[in-house]
């Protein structure tokens, strides 16, 4: 399946080959052993993006209390965070085809970390606005190049795990989150929180010594610059390229009326204490790390689009007794399924994305996508507290969630007659999926 690597590959990519791709009676995760390092280095980013994120979304009652102001005023906060990743997406987008994934990973890391450090230190709700800003930037920027050095460093076979191993990263985040602000809120207030964000710089040592460069990317710099052929800036916006833009708003806006005001559901609604939040949070995140190996497996073997719709009709399901019951074993139960079904297909955003774009322009497009989630984050994160305030939060939430999906499955439904990202330089077949 694979041509001899290029001398512009690392030696250790070219080492790191001892199963060969072609044979099709190798497992997806014997085919990924290999590259574990930049597997892990993609995982962990998501990872601590993840508990800066979710840490902010669990003390929101707790910040708007210290800066005086509102629940509605806080998700605006979450809509600056958004603004602020569609300004990394395509910036780190951009930074990314031109200088590489590598480097510009770890810039986001860096970036991140100093801004998640930043909003312990920050009194003020207009601080806090900026603050999350230029968190934002980091957030989105981080995603986008390790999602597309992971995507082009993995053999096809091994892509639709190696992306859902990724994506698990957040549900780790989102535990860890939860567990540390049960622990930590109580005692020592919000700001403790976020002054652990400081932890992720050291991924980039990491990245640094241990994560080759795409080869992909290093393919293209080696051709003659008459032959790469791509613009200064953008990418060709034919049917699969639109088809992400809009599947990355809906998906997000899905998601993130899910999740995003649920810590504060469960305590405003079902009147329970920081640390009673956290079985529930534990139950979904535990759903979500079952669920997204699952759904990568299961989009090697039946594609992409059935199992998207498949997790579709099963949140759709499930969406009611997440909110609704007020049994303490259908709560748990809900709050598993909808990480289970209802998160879990963030497992294939990258392998979805990464196909939907030429490899010239490859993360400048997925980072634009992401750019397009952000929005639909930032739309969650303003129209679920205002609808809360006029019909409450449960249903508010239930309703954004349904018509999200409704759009989402929607988009996939959708086939673009080509996928130029489906074949990557020195490939001789197509990625499945």
């Amino acid at each position: 399946m694979f041509r001899k690597r290029t001398n512009t590959v690392s030696h250790e990519h070219i080492l790191s080959q001892p199963v060969s791709a072609s044979d099709q009676n190798v497992s997806a995760f014997q085919l990924l052993r290999p590259y574990w390092r930049v597997t892990l280095a993609a995982f962990l980013g998501w990872f601590l993006d993840a508990f800066d994120q979710v840490a902010l979304l669990l003390c929101l009652p707790d910040i708007g209390k210290d800066l005086g102001v509102s629940l509605t005023a806080m998700g605006i906060i979450i809509t600056a965070q958004s603004v602020g990743r569609v300004v990394g997406n395509t910036g780190w987008g951009w930074l990314s085809d031109r200088y590489g994934r590598k480097l510009t990973f770890m810039i986001g890391v860096i970036w991140f970390a100093v801004f998640s450090g930043a909003t312990a230190m920050t009194w003020t709700y207009l601080a806090m606005l900026v603050v999350q800003f230029m968190f934002g930037i980091g957030f989105g920027g981080e995603w986008t190049a390790s999602a597309a050095l992971l995507m082009e460093s993995v053999p096809p076979r091994a892509r639709s795990l190696a992306s859902s191993l990724m994506m698990s990263g957040y549900e780790c985040g989102f535990f860890a989150a939860a567990a540390a602000q049960a622990i930590i809120l109580p005692i020592w207030g919000w700001r403790a929180l976020f002054l652990i964000g400081v932890v992720p710089a050291l991924l980039a040592i990491f990245i640094r010594r241990g994560v080759p460069e795409s080869p992909v990317w290093l393919k293209i710099q080696s051709m003659p610059k008459q032959q790469i052929q791509r613009r200064k800036f953008g990418f060709r916006l034919d049917g699969a390229a639109l088809q992400a833009l809009i599947f990355m708003a809906f998906v997000q806006f899905q998601n993130a009326a899910i999740y995003s005001f649920y810590p504060t559901f469960l305590r405003s609604d079902r009147n329970l204490s920081p640390a009673d939040v956290f079985p529930f949070i534990a139950a979904y995140c535990i759903g979500s790390l079952l669920g997204k190996p699952l759904c990568g497996v299961l989009a090697s073997r039946f594609g992409d689009r059935t199992v998207f719709m498949l997790y579709f009709a099963l949140t759709a399901l499930g969406i009611w007794p997440f909110i609704s019951a007020h049994s303490m074993t259908v709560m748990l139960a809900g709050a598993f399924g909808v990480g289970m079904f209802g998160n879990s297909i963030f497992a294939l955003v990258p392998h979805y994305l990464s196909q939907r774009f030429p490899s010239e322009t490859r993360s400048l497009g997925m980072g634009t996508s992401y750019a397009t989630a952000a929005l639909g984050q930032g739309v969650a994160g303003f129209l679920v507290p205002m609808l809360g305030a006029l019909y409450g939060l449960p249903t508010a939430i239930i309703g954004s969630v349904l018509v999200g999906t409704v759009l989402v499955a929607a988009v996939v439904s959708y086939k673009p007659p080509v996928l130029p990202g489906a074949r990557m330089e020195g490939e001789e077949e197509h990625a499945v999926g």
